[in-house]
């Protein structure tokens, strides 16, 4: 597996299996159009660019580069990595026909040809971070932070703390918590938190 620094944007969850498998990365999907209607995506889309970076790697035809310029507008802090992939002709295997241009997709691109989009435009990196102790739905549960009568409120708290947008679900949260910090860390800040420590 190769590590990628930066939150990579793709269109839709096949584009998201097919980078899972050759990155270590947060992959993060726009599910086609609805993310101009997304509010709670398009926040976390603009944390990630504020921190990490993101790279936007949608398809080579129009409807892909329609979803890249609305980003490209949308997300005004942080850095904006552009990925593109070649135009290639012909058929994702699991669909019954080409697409309405005839082109691949990054589902279908070779990964050979995606890993070299990548480093073109110099995102790789052989370093992999050890991922120990991550955080778990059950943990937020045990926290206070899911499933409990003010877990609404600690995690606004904690999310204000983390610099986070207001409008994650916790599911969101739980994803962009393990990108950032461990259990142990987590348990850390939310101490200091009850304790009023700023």
């Amino acid at each position: 597996m190769i590590h990628v620094a930066q939150a990579i944007i793709v269109e839709g969850k096949y584009d998201k299996i097919k980078l899972s498998s050759l990155l270590d990365a947060v992959i993060l999907t726009t599910n086609g159009f609805h993310i101009f209607h997304d509010a709670e995506k398009m926040a976390l889309i603009r944390y990630y660019a504020k921190t990490t970076g993101i790279i936007i790697l949608t398809d080579s035809d129009t409807a892909g580069f329609r979803i890249r310029n609305y980003l490209k507008g949308a997300v005004h802090d942080g850095k904006l990595f552009h990925v593109y992939i070649p135009d290639i002709y012909g058929k994702e295997r699991r669909k019954l026909k080409p697409s309405a241009e005839g082109k691949l997709g990054v589902e279908g691109i070779d990964k050979n040809a995606l890993l070299a989009a990548l480093e073109k435009a110099g995102v790789l990196t052989d370093e992999i971070p050890e991922k120990t102790d991550p955080i778990t739905r059950y943990d937020l549960y045990e926290l206070g932070l899911s499933g409990g009568a003010d877990s609404k409120s600690k995690r606004k708290a904690l999310q204000k703390r983390l610099h986070l947008p207001d409008l994650l679900s916790t599911a969101s949260l739980l994803e962009v918590l393990n990108t950032m910090m461990t259990k142990t860390e987590l348990c850390r800040i939310l101490d200091e938190l009850s304790s009023g420590a700023e």
